[in-house]
């Protein structure tokens, strides 16, 4: 899911018919992780809602905003895949609806990731078994350097003017190698994961009202 999100982001240079198609193929996958998710979901409404779960489900729930928007706006706009569909009109709506739902999707979801980074360090850890406190800290400078990169590219790109329609129309710079352009959103996604990870280390460490009492 996140190739394929990262792909997305680059609309003009994969053209609309392939993102046309690759925007079904992440609604596709989007369903299929909560299908094998399937356990959190049917606990919504069952025990203790912590600090750290509350944030976690209000992330979900929000991301479950941006992929129906997305879903709903690419409807509306398609020229190939759903082309057959008697739809007209509101285009314009659906366009600035398709920007909000794009950008505000990639930061929550890169958020999201990042609440569950944990889980791929216990990966890391399980292959390797030997603690080095020199390779430690060189992944959290290395972390933290991308998250500052990414800050800056998110910046440069212009990002936090499409998350408020400041600006309605992407600008993509055709002169400018493709590897570029992903390793600034790869950044971007990094710093946001980076921040979910420790945001998670903070909040789980609020303990809950009868822990507190």
């Amino acid at each position: 899911m996140t190739a394929v999100l990262l792909a997305l982001m680059a609309y003009e240079w994969i053209g609309q018919a392939a993102h046309e198609w690759i925007g079904i193929g992440m609604f596709a996958l989007f369903v299929l992780h909560h299908i094998l998710n399937g356990k959190w979901s049917r606990h919504l409404f069952r025990g203790k809602y912590t600090a750290f779960r509350i944030i976690q489900t209000l992330l979900v729930l929000l991301v479950l905003l941006c992929m129906i928007g997305s879903m709903v706006s690419g409807i509306i706009l398609s020229r190939y895949a759903l082309s057959f569909l008697p739809i007209s009109g509101g285009q314009t709506f659906a366009r600035n609806l398709h920007m909000l739902s794009a950008y505000w999707g990639f930061i929550l979801m890169s958020l999201h990731l990042g609440l569950h980074w944990n889980i791929m360090l216990g990966m890391v850890k399980l292959l390797v078994k030997t603690p080095s406190f020199v390779r430690t800290w060189t992944v959290r400078i290395c972390g933290a350097a991308i998250a500052g990169y990414g800050i800056y590219a998110m910046i440069k790109r212009g990002i936090p003017d499409y998350l408020v329609l400041k600006n309605q129309f992407v600008f993509f710079d055709y002169e400018e190698p493709l590897v570029l352009f992903f390793l600034d959103y790869i950044a971007v996604m990094g710093s946001f994961v980076w921040g979910g990870h420790y945001l998670s280390k903070i909040v789980r460490q609020i303990p809950n009202r009868k822990q507190a009492t």
